[in-house]
């Protein structure tokens, strides 16, 4: 058995688990995500990775019922950064963001389970704070790692008008 959960994709749309050797709904495929389990959903005939397109599939369709987690605008801003000259530090960008809010919550988590003497509104606001100069602290570095891009964009642009002059 292979570390990662293999699923394949039917042309039929249906989804096949090769470990527990039975067809799966996309709802539990959710379930892995939930459940912290290593998967990849590959295309049966071609072994195409199809992984991401069925996990934004996942995300629309809960988009869709229930209260959104994203905002229009969000969503719209999120598009904007497609054929940007920053595209490639936003998926990091986002992605390191929800961890540094994936860990707060375990921290806030913990200390709730700790409390000794204080209340829970005087913690809250130590964690948001801890939370803001860390969200700081990480925005700078992407604004940081941006600039730095820019100005090599900036410069390589520069030398090659140079060279190209000669």
């Amino acid at each position: 058995m292979t570390d990662i959960r293999i699923i394949k994709k039917y042309p039929n749309r249906r989804l096949y688990d090769t470990e527990i050797s039975s067809y799966i709904t996309l709802e539990e495929v959710r379930q892995l995500v939930v459940d912290g389990e290593v998967f990849e959903v590959r295309d049966a005939k071609t072994g195409e990775d199809l992984t991401r397109s069925v996990l934004l599939q996942i995300i629309s369709e809960h988009e869709e019922r229930g209260q959104p987690m994203f905002t229009t605008q969000l969503l719209s801003q999120v598009i904007r950064f497609y054929g940007d000259s920053l595209q490639g530090f936003m998926g990091s960008y986002l992605e390191k963001s929800l961890q540094v809010f994936l860990d707060q919550q375990q921290q806030f988590r913990s200390q709730l389970n700790n409390i000794m003497g204080r209340t829970p509104w005087s913690m809250l606001n130590d964690m948001t704070e801890r939370n803001m100069d860390m969200w700081k602290s990480l925005q700078q570095g992407f604004l940081n790692a941006a600039a730095t891009r820019v100005r090599e964009t900036a410069d390589t642009a520069a030398k090659a008008k140079k060279d190209g002059g000669k």
